[in-house]
C-alpha cells in the first residue's frame, strides 16, 4: 500500500479537532476533512471514503456519532474510533454495536491516539487476510514517512530514515535498521514494488538500499554502515544517477 492512510476527523470542538488532524498528519497520515456534524461526515464519506473514521459521540447536529456510524455502516465498511467526554455505560453500549476498533475518553493522550490508530491498522491487515504466523505472506503497511511490518506477532513502526538496507533470504527479507532487524515473508522483488522509490533503489538481485544511508560507493560494491554490499554492472549506472540527483 503506497498511499498514505486516509482519516476523516467528525469532532465538534475545532480546536481538539484542529489538534488532533496536526498529529495525525505529523504521524503521516492524510487527514480527508474536519467536521462537526454527522450529517456532513456522510455526504463526505460518499464523497471521499476514508480509510478510518475518527468519530466523536456527541455532535452539533440531529445525529449523534452512534447514529452516524449505524447510518454509515449500511453503505460503508470503515473502521470507526469512537473519541468521547461522555464514556457512560449507556453510550458505551449504545457504541458497541458499530463494533468500533477503539475507545477513547477525552482528554486524551496523543499517545494514546497514536497506538488506537496503529492498532487500527493492524486488525485491518489481519482481517485482510494478511496472518499473524511465520507461514502466512505479510505485506508492509507503507506511509510517506514510515513503513508498519510484522515483528513478534504485531506490526510495528519503523522509519524510513533508520532503514539502512534490505536483503533477501529466498522467499523472506531481512530489513536491517539503526536499531533493529526485522524478517519480512515475501520477496525481495514483491517488497520492492512496494517501497517508496525516492527512498530505496535496487542494486543488486539480493538487496534493496537506502539512498540516504549510502557511505561510500567502490567499483563492485557500496558501503552501508560498514557493511559491503554488492551492485550489480547493469544496476549501477541508475544508481550513481540517483545519487547525482538527490
Amino acid at each position: 500500500m503506497n498511499r498514505k492512510t486516509k482519516i476523516l476527523i467528525v469532532e465538534d470542538e475545532m480546536i481538539i479537532a484542529a489538534n488532533i488532524s496536526l498529529l495525525l498528519t505529523n504521524l503521516g497520515y492524510e487527514v480527508t476533512g474536519i467536521l462537526s456534524k454527522g450529517e456532513e461526515a456522510l455526504v463526505h464519506i460518499e464523497q471521499n471514503q476514508p480509510d478510518i473514521l475518527l468519530l466523536d459521540i456527541t455532535l452539533k447536529g440531529n445525529i449523534d456519532g452512534i447514529e452516524t456510524a449505524q447510518i454509515m455502516q449500511k453503505t460503508f465498511d470503515i473502521p470507526i474510533i469512537y473519541l468521547t467526554a461522555n464514556a457512560d455505560e449507556i453510550n458505551f453500549n449504545r457504541a458497541k454495536t458499530t463494533h468500533p476498533y477503539a475507545f477513547i475518553s477525552k482528554p486524551f493522550k496523543k499517545l494514546d491516539l497514536e497506538r488506537a490508530i496503529e492498532l487500527t491498522i493492524n486488525r485491518v491487515i489481519s482481517e485482510n487476510g494478511q496472518g499473524t504466523t511465520a507461514t502466512d505472506k505479510t505485506d508492509p503497511f507503507i506511509l510517506s514517512d514510515s513503513i508498519f511490518v510484522r515483528h513478534l506477532e504485531k506490526m510495528v513502526r519503523v522509519d524510513i530514515k533508520d532503514i539502512l538496507y534490505i536483503e533477501a533470504e529466498r522467499n523472506y527479507c531481512r530489513i536491517y535498521s539503526k536499531i533493529k532487524e526485522y524478517l519480512l515473508v515475501m520477496t525481495l522483488k514483491d517488497l520492492d514494488e512496494k517501497l517508496p522509490q525516492k527512498h530505496f533503489i535496487r542494486v543488486h538481485r539480493s538487496f534493496i538500499v537506502n539512498l540516504s544511508q549510502i557511505d561510500e560507493v567502490a567499483t563492485s560494491h557500496i558501503v552501508i554502515a560498514k557493511k559491503a554490499i554488492p551492485v550489480s554492472k547493469s544496476l549501477k549506472e541508475e544508481l550513481l544517477n540517483r545519487l547525482q540527483t538527490i
